[in-house]
Parts: C-alpha cells; sequence; structure tokens
C-alpha cells in the first residue's frame, strides 16, 4: 500500500509537469506560459528614461547609430547602403519579429507548422494559388539587379542578427501563447511579404459571375447592366488627357466563348474600402508656393499594424516614411527633394482559364488543337504533430490548376474546379527596386525611371518634387488584352484568348502637371474612354474620387490643415445622390411612431457620416435593403451564383428608369414597382435596427453601428484595439469600416525644408506589454495627423530621442 502511495505521489507531479508543458489545443504549456523568467511576465516592458544602448556584431562593415524618437520611431546613420539595411532588418525584427514570422508562414502556406492540422487547408490553398511559387519568381527578378540582391541580404542578416541575440525569455508573447520559436529569415520571406500584399490587392474575381449572367440574360441585358464605363465618374488621369503614342495592336476578340453548363462556385467579390486615396495640389493652390501631397491607403486594420515608420540615412538617400515589416526600404514616404504615395488600380490581371484535360491522368491539355503536356509541383506541407504530406499542383501554360476537387473550405469556394489561374503575380519581378530609386529620388525623371521596374500589385503612383511637379500614373505590368478579356470565363483550350504581350511601360497612363493643378487617385477609372488599352471594365464606385476632385478643384492657398480635413471629409455622394430620389416615395401614412421619427431624421440629415448620425445608420441598411430588393429574385438563383448590377448601375436605373421592369419582384404574383420596395425595404430597415438597438435614440448612432475596431493579427483577445466611435464610411473620403480603413494617413510639404505628417491606427511596437504597441491609436481615431521627425544627421536637435542604439563593426576571429 505504501509502495503504491509512493508511484502515486510521484506520478502526479511528473502528469502535472507533463500537462504544464505541453500545449493542448489552443491553449498555451502552461508551466512555460507562466514561468516567471522566461513566460509572458518577461513581455511587460518597463518605462524608461533616454538610454544609449551599444552592441558589436560582425555583419556590418561600419557603425551605424539608430536613433529612437519619443514615439519609438528608428533613425537609422548608416555609412553605406549595405549596413543601411541590415540596420532596418533588425530594429525591424526588434520590434516586430512575431507579425513578420506569421505573416510570411502565411503567405508561404505553413501555419499547420504551428498550430497543427486544423491548418492543413488554408495551407494547400496558399500552395495551390501559387504564393511560395510567385514568391521565386521574384526573388529571381531581385537576384538580377545587384542592388536589389544586397538589400535582400543585408536585410535578411540583419532580422536573424536580432534573432540569434534572443534567449526564449526575449520572444515576443504570441511564440509563447502559440507555443513556437522563431526560426532563421530567409529572402524568400522578403518576396513572400510583397505577394501576400498582391493576394489583398487583387480585388477578387467576378468573371463566373459574369459568364452565368451572359448565359441566362443574353449579350444585350448584360451589356446594358453590367456597362463598360460608370454613368457617374471623374477619372484619375483627367478627361480630354491625349495620349502621345502609337498605341500596339491588342488582337481581336474571339466569338464570344460560351460555357456548356452554368458555373457553380461562388468566387470572392470585390470588396469595396480595399482601396486608398491620394492626391497632390501644385504650388499655384497652396500657400507656401510648393506643391502637397496626401496619401492614405485603406486596408484591413490590424494590431501591430500593417506599417513600420522608419528613417533611412546614408550617402545618397535620406527618406523618411513606412516600411513593411518584412521588406527592406520604404513604401510611401518623402526625402528632401521628392515625395510619392500609392493607391490600388484595380486592373484585371487575375483570371481563370477553363482546361480541358485529356484523361483522368491529366498529364496533358488541349491547346490549339495539341495535347500539351503539364508541369506537376510537389509540395511538402509540415504538420504540427503529424507526419508531413505531400500535395501535388499540375500546372499549365497559364499558371496551376488550383483545384480538380474542391474541399469542404471558405475560401476554396472562391477558386473555379479544374480551372488554371493566370496571375501577375506569378510573373518575375523587382518592386523593390522601384522603391530603392524612389527614396533616392530628386526630380520627376527619376520618378518614372523607378516605375520602370514595378510588376505588381499595380499602384496609382502618385509623385510631387520641391521643383514644384507634379504627377500621377496608374502603374504596373500589364497584359495586353483585347477589351473586356477576362470579363467572362476565358477559353484555355484556345491561344485566342491567352495573355500575349504586355502594355509597354512607357505607354501606361499618366499625367505631370495638369492644368487644373492637382492630380488625384481614389480607385476609380484610370482613364476616360479614350484610353487605348484595357485596363479593366470595372473599377471602385466613384463617389470618393468625385469629392475628392470637387474640394481639390476649390483649393486657394492650400496647407496641411487643408489636406488633414479633406482626409477627414465624410460627405456621403452615394446618399446625396439617392435620397432625393426615394424619400418622395415613402408612404408616411403606412408608418409607425418609429418609421416617422427616423423619416423625419433622413429627411433632416445633412449626409455627413458623423458618429452620432442616426440617419447614417438607417441609410446604409436601408440603401443595402433596397438593392438586394431589386435585384435578389433575377440574380441569386440556386445553383447559378451571380452578382447584382453596380450601385452606381442601380443608382441610373432609379434616376433615369423609375418604371423600368427590373423594379417588380418577378418571385410574387403581383407587379411591384420601385415605390413598393422603397417603402417595404424603409419599414424593414427601422424594424431591424429596432430589434438590434432598442428604442430609435443614441443606439441607433453610426459610430455604435458601424463598429470600427482594430483587430489583433491572429485574432487573440485581449490584444485589439477597444471600439472607436467614430464616423466615416466605406464611400466617404475617411473610408472606414468596421475593422478597415486609412492604414497610414500622410501629407508632406514639399519645399526648401521637407515637412512631414502622419499616423497609423498602431504604435511602432508588436508587443501588446508596450506603451508603444497602440500608442497612436486614439491620435488617429480623432482624425489628428503628428508632425513627423525628419532629421538632417545624428546630432540634429529637432526631435526628442529617448532611445540610442550604436552598432560597432566587431572584427572576426
Amino acid at each position: 500500500m505504501n509502495k503504491l502511495k509512493a508511484i502515486i505521489c510521484l506520478l502526479i507531479p511528473i502528469g502535472l509537469a507533463f500537462a504544464g508543458s505541453t500545449k493542448f489545443g489552443d491553449t498555451p504549456p502552461m508551466l512555460k506560459f507562466l514561468d516567471p523568467f522566461k513566460g509572458f511576465w518577461q513581455n511587460a516592458e518597463s518605462i524608461s528614461d533616454a538610454q544609449t544602448k551599444e552592441i558589436s556584431l560582425t555583419q556590418t562593415k561600419a557603425s551605424v547609430e539608430v536613433l529612437f524618437d519619443d514615439r519609438m520611431i528608428p533613425h537609422i546613420f548608416a555609412q553605406n547602403d549595405h549596413d543601411l539595411y541590415f540596420t532596418q532588418g533588425y530594429v525591424t525584427a526588434m520590434h516586430r519579429l512575431w507579425q513578420m514570422d506569421f505573416q510570411t508562414r502565411f503567405a508561404a502556406g505553413r501555419i499547420s507548422e504551428v498550430v497543427g492540422p486544423k491548418a492543413i487547408e488554408l495551407d494547400k490553398y496558399q500552395r495551390r494559388m501559387g504564393m511560395l511559387y510567385g514568391a521565386e519568381k521574384s526573388l529571381e527578378g531581385m537576384f538580377q539587379d545587384p542592388q536589389s540582391k544586397e538589400m535582400v541580404m543585408a536585410y535578411t542578416a540583419g532580422i536573424n542578427a536580432y534573432i540569434e541575440s534572443l534567449k526564449p525569455a526575449d520572444y515576443p508573447i504570441e511564440y509563447k501563447i502559440l507555443d513556437f520559436k522563431p526560426e532563421a529569415w530567409t529572402p524568400i520571406k522578403c518576396a513572400l511579404l510583397l505577394k501576400q500584399m498582391s493576394a489583398v490587392l487583387a480585388m477578387g474575381s467576378d468573371e463566373f459571375y459574369m459568364s452565368n449572367i451572359l448565359k441566362k440574360f443574353g449579350p444585350e441585358v448584360t451589356k446594358n447592366l453590367f456597362p463598360d464605363y460608370p454613368f457617374l465618374e471623374s477619372p484619375i488621369i483627367p478627361t480630354g488627357t491625349k495620349w502621345d503614342f502609337n498605341p500596339l495592336p491588342s488582337g481581336t476578340p474571339p466569338a464570344e466563348y460560351e460555357a456548356l453548363d452554368y458555373y457553380t462556385q461562388e468566387t470572392k467579390e470585390k470588396v469595396e474600402g480595399i482601396g486608398s486615396n491620394n492626391w497632390a495640389l501644385d504650388g499655384t493652390k497652396t500657400a507656401s508656393g510648393f506643391p502637397l501631397l496626401a496619401n492614405d491607403p485603406h486596408l484591413d486594420l490590424t494590431l501591430p499594424s500593417i506599417w513600420y515608420q522608419i528613417q533611412l540615412h546614408a550617402p545618397g538617400v535620406n527618406s523618411y516614411g513606412v516600411s513593411l515589416p518584412g521588406a527592406p526600404g520604404i513604401i510611401i514616404g518623402f526625402n528632401q527633394d521628392i515625395a510619392w504615395g500609392v493607391t490600388n488600380v484595380a486592373a484585371d490581371v487575375l483570371d481563370f482559364y477553363q482546361i480541358k484535360f485529356q484523361d483522368n491522368s491529366r498529364k496533358a491539355y488541349l491547346h490549339d488543337g495539341i495535347w500539351k503536356k503539364t508541369n506537376t509541383r510537389i509540395e511538402e506541407i509540415k504538420i504540427r504533430g503529424q507526419a508531413v504530406i505531400q500535395d501535388t499542383v499540375i500546372y499549365t501554360h497559364h499558371g496551376p490548376v488550383v483545384y480538380l476537387q474542391k474541399p469542404d473550405f471558405s475560401r476554396a469556394d472562391n477558386v473555379p474546379q479544374g480551372s488554371a489561374l493566370r496571375w501577375i503575380a506569378h510573373e518575375p519581378s523587382n518592386e523593390l527596386k522601384t522603391f530603392y530609386l524612389l527614396n533616392r529620388g530628386k526630380n520627376y525623371a527619376d520618378y518614372r525611371q523607378a516605375l520602370t521596374y514595378f510588376t505588381a500589385p499595380a499602384q496609382n503612383f502618385i509623385f510631387a518634387s520641391k521643383e514644384n511637379d507634379i504627377a500621377i500614373t496608374p502603374n504596373g505590368k500589364f497584359p495586353l488584352k483585347w477589351k473586356n478579356q477576362g470579363k467572362f470565363v476565358l477559353d484555355g483550350t484556345n491561344s485566342a484568348y491567352d495573355w500575349k504581350d504586355w502594355i509597354p511601360a512607357d505607354q501606361n497612363p499618366t499625367v505631370k502637371n495638369p492644368p487644373r493643378h492637382f492630380v488625384s487617385s481614389a480607385n476609380q477609372s484610370s482613364t476616360d474612354q479614350s484610353y487605348p488599352y484595357y485596363l479593366n471594365w470595372e473599377f471602385s464606385p466613384s463617389e470618393r474620387g468625385i469629392r475628392i476632385n470637387s474640394r481639390l478643384a476649390e483649393m486657394n492657398k492650400a496647407n496641411v490643415d487643408s489636406m488633414i480635413n479633406l482626409l477627414q471629409d465624410d460627405l456621403g455622394l452615394f446618399p446625396k445622390d439617392l435620397l432625393p430620389l426615394i424619400l418622395p416615395l415613402v408612404n408616411t401614412e403606412g408608418l409607425n411612431a418609429t418609421q416617422r421619427e427616423a423619416l423625419n431624421i433622413m429627411q433632416a440629415w445633412n449626409y455627413y457620416y458623423k458618429a452620432d448620425e442616426i440617419a447614417a445608420s438607417v441609410f446604409e441598411l436601408w440603401a443595402k435593403r433596397l438593392n438586394q430588393s431589386i435585384w435578389e429574385d433575377e440574380f441569386k438563383i440556386k445553383g447559378i451564383p451571380m452578382r447584382y448590377p453596380s450601385r452606381d448601375r442601380t443608382l441610373e436605373l432609379i434616376k433615369k428608369e423609375p418604371q423600368s421592369v427590373w423594379f417588380d419582384n418577378t418571385l410574387t404574383p403581383t407587379r411591384e414597382t420601385l415605390t413598393d420596395l422603397v417603402n417595404s425595404s424603409f419599414k424593414w430597415t427601422t424594424d431591424s435596427l429596432e430589434k438590434k438597438y432598442g428604442t430609435i435614440g443614441n443606439n441607433w448612432a453610426w459610430g455604435i453601428v458601424k463598429n470600427t475596431h482594430v483587430p489583433h493579427l491572429a485574432k487573440i483577445p485581449g490584444f485589439s484595439s477597444k471600439i472607436l466611435n467614430i464616423g466615416g464610411s466605406k464611400s466617404t473620403v475617411n473610408a472606414l469600416s468596421e475593422t478597415n480603413g486609412p492604414s497610414w494617413r500622410m501629407v508632406i510639404e514639399l519645399g526648401p525644408e521637407p515637412k512631414g505628417h502622419g499616423v497609423y491606427p498602431g504604435g511602432q511596437s508588436g508587443n501588446p506589454g508596450s506603451k508603444y504597441y497602440d500608442n497612436m491609436v486614439d491620435y488617429w481615431a480623432e482624425g489628428k495627423l503628428y508632425e513627423l521627425v525628419y532629421l538632417k544627421n545624428v546630432q540634429d536637435a529637432s526631435a526628442k530621442i529617448v532611445t540610442r542604439l550604436k552598432i560597432n563593426k566587431k572584427e572576426k576571429k
């Protein structure tokens, strides 16, 4: 009996020790996690005063100094390019290591290594979409250029130098929660990060919906409801701009390819809000007589922030702006002479091709009457706690055949079965060279030279210089397509549907110093209909672009405050256009007390999306329900996935064709009118808001209904921001939704001494235990911008420096 007790007493602590050191599901190993010397306690940062730290490393060529200002933004002073990018990698990893690691594992399809089998289908999806394949192609392009290769290799070495300095106690808290450790950084990870941005900005795919619409309704209805140019538009390149080049022939469209049957996949539709604004005024419209430039890329908001602020100073370069953690250089920013920014073009550079295989072995596919051999790529996927699995992906000359059989996985629903993916992200490229040159640019010629290296994701590159030049270029590597090539499904058996060539880079649409004295973009149509090349048939809704251009046209003696006010503009042009058409149709006799009050509020609304505005909440839900009521009966048919006509086309229909047959609900015996739909959707809206938020009042306010917040990148509870009671909407210049919005707001004053202003909804640190994790969120929510600290040299006394890091050259033994 005593022996049994002794054995039990021995087994209990062993069992507890095992349980405390083992990860169960999403629960971290608690003994390791709670260890006071190595666990999460070590991630609480103390708030200290100014200090200087010196380290010695063998990987640098000379000494480097890094000054951290009072927002913990690093200002790197190096004596050569290698040390500049080495140190950028080092300090970025110091603040954002887990974020860099997690994002690149996600892009590479390697999350199963961390969380186990529940991520297998996600990893397969990333591999099958060719993310790793595309990154390998990009890395080839980078390594063909000596400067880009040096950037990547030095940046990689810097990250690894920091990783090697860590003890387990120093690991970011997410490593401890998820129970894994950092691995050595490799150059391919820099390319993966850029590929992931291409995937985020690919904007979805509509061709299968459009092919179903064409098959069901025919070409006449399809062209009428889905026109190639919007009813309302103010294009990026001003209307009437002349094209000073001889365009290449884009080929003759073949006979319309019509599938034998309807497509059943429900691919991801284009998401409104993923976009951006940028603009620049020349000196004739500013108080200083020099240009002003503004940019605010709208992306999914996360903590840690998508961006990392930094200043890079070395011989030939002194630039400040935001970088992507995991890639060297500055993406959006300024230097002594120029400023630049980007918004998404949304060009049609992702197409699916229907493939006909010779037999079930899929070793050959039909193309121009010939059976061509397929290639295979074996993807090895490591799984935590399980054996490695191999996934075979078939490639045609178009690209990967993403799925032959669809798994039960939501992202797979976005991809057609048996189709090959042709995507610009699979092309060799060297985007880093663009930013290397922009960071060092001095004038318009340098800007134009830098753009020639940029492939994807296509961006509207805006530019301003102290020489008083302004310009904008929808830029990327664009396939030379015939009109609407990719609007519908493409026939993979016929080379007439192939991408055959590229639009010459110097024939991408561009404008310099236009007569209106400003340039701008908000993801709307790149040009008017006179541009001789096809970029896409549909872009983002026009309201933001129209509003920005209207405001800029009126400006004179503009200053920084003028720019910040425009960044915060939340006037809704869509309700301003729509409400005068539908409010008179509301039958007041049939309304209850809540509905009457809501109607009175709507009639008094000034169309601004303020946080306390009840009308904004009513309108957003009402407009969505009305749109659904108009189109659902015809375009939501089981087994035939289709999309609705655009908001622009719907507005045109209501305005110009109020008696249209499309307003009738074909599923009912009676004939409905626009008036019927307006009334039923209005009542449904008020009833829904009352059911969810209670009696009409403060709880219906737009800031509460919109529910804006900044979630943690891995959705770890407690690491997200609070709910931010702020205005703006997807369709306003201040484009904000629940978790999407301006990821970086920036205004630059050009002149003899440039001045920058900026903020993002986060902080420099990725450590939730740091005061620099989310210290900028409230300032961002208030619509304010910090003055950016742009130092000329190490001795510059214009900033409050709280920490210094000196890296000394250590000789190898």
